[in-house]
């Protein structure tokens, strides 16, 4: 699709990820929404990079059908979501877990984030066109030792993702999850400091640059899943 003159609303954009894919699509011609849970730091980012602030926790679910109205008033339509906001909680052994753990990153990573898609998914199948991108990890395709709980929300990520290209694709919606290998953010950061970069491990950019390749394919094709590792991470 023609990023010049879209319609985007990018999820946890204050920061990482989110924040370079905001600015690399606002340079491109976008018109970019992004929420964030740190008013300030969201509109100074925003004002920075030439986005629109909406400030917007997607664990509060309860929020969450007027915050998605709010986010397409704001950009006067949409054509692509981005599922960016995530967390990854305490990574615990599977003899230390508890309910809580659970609640916590899957109200976010899972819960939250299907019932913005669902009012989102809504318009796109009303005008009959739309981009769903869904950042998943590579623990959406493998697991690991204490990641009973944040790889468990990302394999549910993964499969909510294929069960929306089903059930989307006859709208001409197109659904990607893009899986970034470690990437140096300020994810699992409580001060939400982000690391500074390292020569052998991925960077915003990198998987910035991704999502606006998978954005910009003809509209005719998409990519259902990409995974983006580092060269030799070791």
């Amino acid at each position: 699709m023609e990023i010049k003159g879209s319609k985007i609303l990018i999820t946890g954009g204050s920061s990482g990820i989110g924040k370079e894919t905001a600015k690399l699509l606002v340079e491109k011609g976008a018109k970019v929404v992004i929420t964030g849970r740190d008013l300030v730091k969201l509109r100074s980012v925003a004002s920075h990079i030439g986005a629109i602030a909406l400030d917007f926790d997607i664990s509060k679910t309860e929020t969450i059908s007027e915050k998605a109205k709010e986010a397409i008033q704001l950009l006067g339509g949409i054509d692509v979501l981005i599922n960016n906001a995530g967390i990854g909680g305490d990574f615990t052994r599977l003899d230390e877990v508890t309910l809580e753990d659970f609640q916590q990153v899957f109200t976010t990573n899972v819960f939250g984030l299907a019932l913005l898609t669902k009012e989102i998914a809504e318009t796109f199948k009303k005008q009959k066109s739309g981009t769903i991108i869904n950042i998943g990890s590579t623990a959406s395709l493998k697991g690991f030792e204490r990641g009973t709980v944040y790889a468990g929300s990302k394999f549910a990520l993964r499969g909510m993702t294929q069960s929306w290209q089903a059930e989307l694709r006859k709208y001409n919606v197109r659904v990607t999850l893009v899986c970034p290998s470690e990437v140096t953010t300020a994810f699992g950061n409580n001060e939400r400091e982000e690391r500074a970069e390292e020569n052998n491990k991925l960077n915003s950019f990198d998987i910035a640059d991704t999502i606006v390749h998978v954005i910009k394919k003809r509209s005719k094709g998409f990519v259902p899943e990409v995974t983006v590792w580092a060269t030799n991470p070791f």
